[in-house]
């Protein structure tokens, strides 16, 4: 890149002008677009951010008076070209009409900004600054010009003030609309008042309507659950309970007949001294290759096996006779909690025992009037949901009991992910749920609300994010409705 000072004669043997090196090295490194004209109109700087807005090289301009090409596709003077000339662009006849001014810092520079439209494909806005160069003894060697691409600020303003336009359009519009309005209000006001009060009124109804409404969904859902649950477990019970009990039996007396059989065996065996040789030899080799002592030991094993099977099936039928109620009527009845608890884990096994350890931890308390079936219904839901809020490792499920003030206090802790905090106060809400769709139906806790409500109880929650969950359900020992009545002459 030719320096400034390379069109003026240099002594022969002295060194280019350090004034000149430096602006060719300083306007190389400058990320701003910007090129130099001598007295000539002759380009001497195009530095490489000119050539990248631009699109045209250094070889192309260095040496010509062409840098109009850049940005009109006629010859035309830009400001470097007028500051070179001397000419004033307030009295230019092509710079009249254009936004120019004066630089406020730069003595005898101008500014302005115009848009191009051959420059990329939709066209740039640029914002000139050219400013005259001079020699050390103040004369004028040439002019300096930046561009810079400003035309997303002029996108942006022309966008901003189309808005404001179209503010000032829709304001004056919703002002005349507002006018006409204003007129007719004090009008309406009365109307309108003795509309809201009937309103008021209508959805006061229509609240308590609801309320009862879902209220008697929620029932209705429960009951149809409940029912389902109670008929699948009475039949399964009822299917199972006949066979096991014959079967029970028959292993009593199988086991009579074999002690019987055996010990006509040891009768045999005794017989044998007083029998033919050759027939006592015969039954002897019969006798070791059955290996009758191996079997006299293992089958009273295998025996015993046997019954704690069956034993343990008819233990997982009473577990179902007591968590269904088949045996008595949905009536309020006086009920050991711990006995239903026991009972509905049994059921529930196989949905908590991959998943978690159960730790029971029973208190000493009474037993209380209630529904059974429907406080098993209880904690099956809230059992249940600690096992699906246990993550992939193996975690615990802490049931407790106590007893305060005439009420039961049953806990369901676990050590799962916890409740979200904006999320604990939806969670008995009918169809919320936090879990994948087709996961869950939303209404296990929502049924737990309305049957501990129905109890005259409370249910609440304690939860925070990775520390685990705890439910505490208060049920009062005696149904509230008796004490009233006992309470009453």
């Amino acid at each position: 890149m030719a320096p400034i000072s390379s069109r003026h004669p240099t002594p022969a043997g002295a060194a280019p002008a350090p004034a000149a090196i430096t602006l060719s090295e300083l306007l190389d490194g400058h990320p701003v677009a910007t090129f130099v004209i001598d007295l000539q109109h002759v380009v001497t700087h195009w530095n490489k951010a000119c050539e990248q807005l631009l699109g045209w090289s250094k070889e192309e301009m260095l040496g010509t008076d062409k840098h109009w090409q850049a940005f009109y596709p006629r010859p035309r003077d830009l400001l470097a070209d007028l500051i070179v000339a001397g000419a004033d662009p307030a009295t230019d006849r092509l710079y009249r009409e254009r936004q120019h001014r004066r630089s406020a810092l730069i003595p005898g520079a101008y500014e302005e900004e115009d848009f191009f439209p051959n420059l990329g494909e939709s066209g740039h806005w640029l914002h000139f600054t050219a400013a005259p160069l001079r020699d050390h003894d103040g004369r004028l060697v040439g002019a300096i010009q930046t561009l810079r691409d400003v035309t997303e600020r002029r996108v942006a303003e022309n966008a901003l003030r189309q808005a404001h336009d179209n503010l000032e359009h829709l304001v004056e519009v919703r002002t005349a609309q507002l006018a006409e309005v204003n007129q007719r209000l004090e009008d309406d006001i009365r109307q309108r008042q003795a509309a809201e009060a009937e309103l008021r009124r209508s959805n006061a109804e229509l609240t308590e309507l609801n309320a009862r409404l879902g209220r008697t969904q929620q029932q209705l859902l429960q009951s149809e659950k409940l029912a389902s649950i109670g008929q699948l477990a009475a039949g399964v019970a009822h299917e199972i309970n006949n066979p096991i009990g014959y079967i029970f039996s028959n292993f009593g007396t199988l086991h009579g007949y074999l002690d019987e059989l055996f010990a006509m065996l040891d009768d045999y065996r005794a017989a044998e001294e007083q029998m033919d040789p050759a027939l006592a030899g015969g039954l002897r080799a019969r006798r070791a290759a059955l290996d009758l002592d191996f079997l006299r030991a293992d089958i009273p094993s295998l025996m015993a096996e046997s019954r704690e099977g069956i034993v343990r099936v008819r233990h997982i039928v009473q577990d179902l006779k007591d968590f269904s109620r088949v045996d008595s009527s949905q009536e309020w009845v006086w009920a050991n909690l711990h006995q239903g608890i026991d009972s509905t884990l049994n059921i529930v096994s196989n949905e908590v025992k991959y998943k978690a350890d159960v730790v029971r931890e029973y208190g000493a308390i009474p037993d209380i009037e209630c529904l059974p079936l429907q406080i098993n219904q209880v904690v099956m839901n809230l059992v249940v949901n600690a096992a699906h809020a246990i993550g992939p490792e193996r975690g615990r499920i802490t049931i407790r009991t106590s007893s305060e003030n005439g009420q039961v206090r049953l806990e369901v802790s676990d050590t799962g992910c916890g409740i979200a905090p904006e999320n604990l106060s939806r969670i008995f809400d009918p169809f919320f749920t936090t879990k994948a769709v087709g996961k869950g139906t939303g209404l296990g806790l929502s049924l737990a609300y309305g049957i501990v409500q129905k109890h005259q109880g409370t249910i609440s929650v304690a939860s925070a994010p990775g520390q685990g969950t705890t439910f505490c359900v208060l049920l009062p020992v005696r149904h509230p409705d008796d004490e009233q009545q006992e309470a009453s002459p």
